[in-house]
C-alpha cells in the first residue's frame, strides 16, 4: 500500500531531470537509486524531505535534492516533501519552531509587528534569530526521525499484511 500510494503522489523523474535548477548535480542524477521507491530509499527521502522543511531558507528544493543525492534516497519524494513549508504553512511552522527555541533557550516569546523593511528583519532577527533558528533545527531532527521511523514501520508492516494475505490464499 505505502508503495502504490508513494508512486501515484512522486514527480516523475523525467522531469526532475529535465529541471534546470537540478543540472548542477548533472551525472548523479542518473543514478538509479534516486528514483527507486524501497523501504529505505521512501524512509529516507522522508527524512531528508522533512529536515529541509524546517530549513529557513528560500533553497530548501535544491538543498533536499544534493542530500538525497548524497544518501543515494529517492530524489522526487525528498524534493516532494519539502513542501510541507510552502507558503501557506510557513507562518505557522516556522512560528512553531520560534516557540519550541524560545521554550528550549528559556527565554520569554517576544510578540513582534511584521514589517516589510530591511531594518525590520535585521532589528528582529537579532532578537528572535537565536530561538529561531534552534527550533528549526530541533524541530527539522524531530519530525524527520519521526517521518523515517513511521514510514519505515508502516512499509514493514504493509509488506508483513501483504505476505500473511498471500498465504492465506
Amino acid at each position: 500500500m505505502p508503495k502504490r500510494l508513494l508512486q501515484r503522489i512522486m514527480p516523475d523523474p523525467e522531469q526532475l531531470k529535465a529541471n534546470k535548477n537540478l543540472r548542477f548535480l548533472g551525472r548523479w542524477l542518473q543514478d538509479g537509486n534516486l528514483w527507486r521507491l524501497t523501504r529505505r530509499s521512501a524512509a529516507g527521502a522522508f527524512a531528508v524531505g522533512l529536515f529541509m522543511a524546517f530549513v529557513p531558507l528560500p533553497s530548501q528544493m535544491i538543498m533536499a535534492a544534493a542530500l538525497a543525492v548524497l544518501f543515494r534516497v529517492n530524489l522526487p519524494l525528498s524534493v516532494a516533501l519539502v513542501w510541507v513549508s510552502n507558503p501557506l504553512t510557513m507562518p505557522p511552522l516556522f512560528y512553531f519552531c520560534y516557540r519550541v527555541g524560545a521554550y528550549i533557550l528559556q527565554t520569554p516569546a517576544e510578540a513582534f509587528h511584521f514589517e516589510l523593511t530591511w531594518q525590520w528583519v535585521i532589528e528582529t532577527m537579532s532578537r528572535i534569530g537565536p530561538p529561531f533558528l534552534l527550533g528549526c533545527l530541533v524541530c527539522g531532527i524531530f519530525f524527520s526521525l519521526v517521518g523515517y521511523l513511521s514510514i519505515s514501520q508502516l512499509w514493514r508492516y504493509s509488506t508483513i499484511r501483504r505476505y500473511q494475505n498471500r498465504r492465506r490464499r
